[in-house]
């Protein structure tokens, strides 16, 4: 029987695993593998190179090599750079802010707003009417939120 057929139109919940038969490729796990040990690799050949003595450096073969201060300045730099990335992209962000003034912190293109013409309410007097979808126009957001509260007489 098929999982969604008309006598059971609900699939099962939840999915099955896929049949033995079908084929699904391993590449993600040899790419996860292979990031994972080199970077692994270079981690422990960076703190070789930081912590080693010179000596042990030379008896290995290695004959040139940066200097040791870059061992510092490396993550430093790093560090700047990735703060100066959140800075930049947080100023854009304000840069590109428009003005409380401005109507397009209210509306926006997309908006669908009623006709000016007619009069949108009266046609969701009907109690079987359907209402349509539209954005409410701010000037009726006020009046409801800020309307006048009558006094309480004391």
């Amino acid at each position: 029987m098929d999982p969604t057929s008309p006598e059971s139109p609900l699939a099962s919940f939840p999915l099955e695993p896929p049949a033995s038969g079908e084929y699904r490729s391993r590449a993600p796990e040899f790419y996860g593998f292979v990031a994972w040990t080199s970077t692994s690799v270079v981690f422990v050949l960076y703190v070789l190179w930081a912590l080693l003595p010179d000596e042990y450096i030379v008896w290995l073969g290695v004959e040139w090599y940066p200097s040791r201060e870059w061992a510092l300045l490396l993550p430093a730099y790093s560090i700047v750079l990735v703060l100066l990335t959140y800075s930049v992209y947080f100023s854009i962000a304000i840069a590109r802010t428009p003005p409380f003034s401005d109507p397009s912190t209210l509306i926006d293109t997309k908006a669908h707003l009623p006709a000016l013409n007619a009069n949108q309410y009266v046609k969701h007097a009907d109690p079987g009417a359907i209402p349509e979808l539209y954005d409410i126009p701010i000037g009726l957001v006020n009046r409801v939120v800020y309307r006048a509260m009558p006094s309480v007489a004391k």
